[in-house]
């Protein structure tokens, strides 16, 4: 809404103004927080609390912005706006410097959490504890609650920050777009419903459950956060409701990749648990995933889940993994191009049987580098960093991202749109990576049959690749990319618009023309011929 004061104002009077308010924001932005040199910048001028949510149009709600920050801020309350602009800088330092997103635990560390242990001591239903780490020597004492159906004791306590620690075992996600509500409908002194939770491990309290709601309180400036914390907990118990209140139960959203991960914690505990009733050492793994299953058979259908969604996690967070900083596992990124349901549906899907047990031992020929299940995440590992290198690094540039690609190239907006980005754009829409990435498996398929080799079509990656299979996998990959249509801008609004299903794409590929008789490809693919030096006629 616009300001009928600062309209009324002569040129001289709002160049006034602005220096009056830098000398009271001590020369800084009133959003970032940085300096604002009026020979360097241009300047806003701006309502702090906006006139639509009853602030006065008058000089003391008034502050002056970087006019970048002011019209890229993410809230017309400048309050707000500088709050969300703390935790961009938070995360983005996170993404940079840890390649993963910000949670509450680098929150806490901004903002001076987690640096003490929770001392305290239990006499009967009483829990006794004090913060002298803060100065503060008083014996504060609060009631042990005991669940009557899971047995669990748990107690309230208002916590400093200091001694707030994020659970990222039981907990990994990071922040998401939700957060910028919670913070407006706290900052409107809307009180805080459901508290969150906390567990108490190696004498640090850490939060499970109701992250992004502390992650709100500590960025509006609360020193403390109220929870409920669990006394000595069944870790496997949490982990495991945590997990149903995300899928079986739907109360919050938790995306597949988080899943995964919390089933991949799930499985090694159930590894924990099977050593300890066998008396195994902790680096005894002399028995098989499927005598594991066997043994939790009143949970077997689950355990089955769990160690294949740890296969599919080890893959898909390993630090050696180069395609992983193009998967968006948030579900609405615009910077990268794989979509983490087209990453499971082609990828995960094509190459990891979801059905298959070993019964081999865990530890099978591990000392020789033939164990299946670490060559299947090795293998599949390298068969990704092959596409990354080929297909995206270096080549796709995250600044220009994904939104409306095709719709600028059909405007004729697509000056910064390379030729590269769109090959990597297109390849990466889940119908066509799926049939392509079927190719790659009759890759292997095929020189696996030519050189002798007794194989399972569903397990492919369990077995040694040699020198040779890489190479064909490389070349098929460069000639596939080379290929012109992924470059074509005239096919924008035609062959690339909207989205196709699978049969569309698989047509193409097998006949070279669209179900329509549209011609697309040259001629059909050939994966034999494909997979020869790119060099090569």
């Amino acid at each position: 809404m616009a300001s009928k004061y600062l309209n009324s104002l002569s040129e001289k009077e709002y160049e006034d103004l602005t220096l009056k308010l830098l000398n009271i924001q001590n020369h800084k932005c009133f959003i970032c927080g940085e300096a604002i040199d009026l020979k360097l910048h241009s300047t806003n001028i701006d309502h702090i609390t906006p006139l639509a949510n009853k602030g006065k149009d008058s000089e003391e709600n008034f502050a002056t912005t970087h006019e970048s920050c002011n019209k890229s801020k993410q809230d017309a309350d400048l309050k707000i706006a500088r709050i969300l602009h703390k935790l961009k800088k938070i995360q983005e330092e996170t993404l940079t410097s840890e390649n993963k997103s910000a949670s509450l635990k680098q929150v806490l560390k901004h903002y001076n959490g987690s640096k003490f242990d929770f001392k305290y001591t239990t006499d009967g239903n009483k829990l006794k504890y004090s913060f002298s780490d803060i100065g503060d020597n008083t014996i504060y004492e609060t009631e042990i609650h005991t669940d009557h159906l899971s047995n669990e004791q748990t107690c309230f306590i208002a916590l400093p920050l200091e001694y707030v620690y994020h659970d990222e075992l039981i907990n990994p996600r990071g922040i998401n777009s939700s957060i910028s509500k919670l913070v407006k409908e706290f900052e409107k002194k809307n009180p805080q419903l459901h508290l969150s939770l906390g567990r108490i491990e190696e004498n640090k309290i850490k939060i499970f459950d109701g992250q992004h709601k502390a992650v709100a309180q500590i960025l509006l400036g609360t020193k403390s956060l109220l929870l409920r914390i669990f006394i000595s907990p069944d870790i496997d118990r949490l982990t495991e409701t945590n997990t149903n209140a995300g899928s079986v139960l739907s109360q919050i959203a938790f995306d597949k990749s988080v899943m995964r991960q919390l089933n991949n914690t799930l499985y090694y505990e159930r590894i924990k648990k099977y050593q300890e009733d066998h008396n195994l050492k902790s680096d005894d793994f002399s028995f098989s995933e499927q005598k594991l299953v066997e043994y939790f058979k009143g949970d077997n259908a689950n355990i089955k889940k769990y160690i294949i969604d740890s296969i599919k996690h080890s893959i898909t967070e390993a630090n050696e993994n180069k395609l992983k900083d193009y998967i968006d596992r948030e579900g609405k990124a615009k910077e990268v191009p794989i979509s983490y349901s087209a990453f499971d549906k082609s990828f995960l899907t094509i190459f990891i049987d979801s059905k298959k047990l070993l019964s081999t031992p865990i530890n099978f020929k591990s000392d020789e580098g033939l164990n299946p299940r670490e060559l299947e995440i090795s293998q599949t590992i390298t068969l990704l960093n092959i596409i990354a290198e080929e297909i995206y690094i270096n080549k796709f540039l995250p600044e220009i991202g994904v939104a409306k690609i095709e719709n600028k190239v059909i405007a004729g907006k697509d000056n910064d749109i390379t030729d590269d980005h769109l090959i990597a754009f297109r390849m990466s829409k889940e119908e066509i990576m799926f049939n392509w990435l079927g190719y790659v498996k009759d890759v292997i398929i095929n020189y696996f049959s030519n050189t002798g080799r007794k194989f399972n079509n569903n397990s492919l990656f369990q077995q040694k690749f040699d020198d040779q299979l890489w190479t064909n996998i490389r070349n098929f990959v460069i000639n596939l990319k080379m290929l012109p249509l992924w470059k074509d801008r005239a096919m924008a609004n035609t062959t690339f618009s909207g989205k196709k299903n699978y049969d569309y794409w698989k047509t193409i590929f097998e006949t070279g023309k669209s179900s329509d008789n549209v011609p697309v490809l040259a001629k059909p693919i050939n994966y034999v011929e494909m997979i020869k030096s790119p060099q090569a006629d």
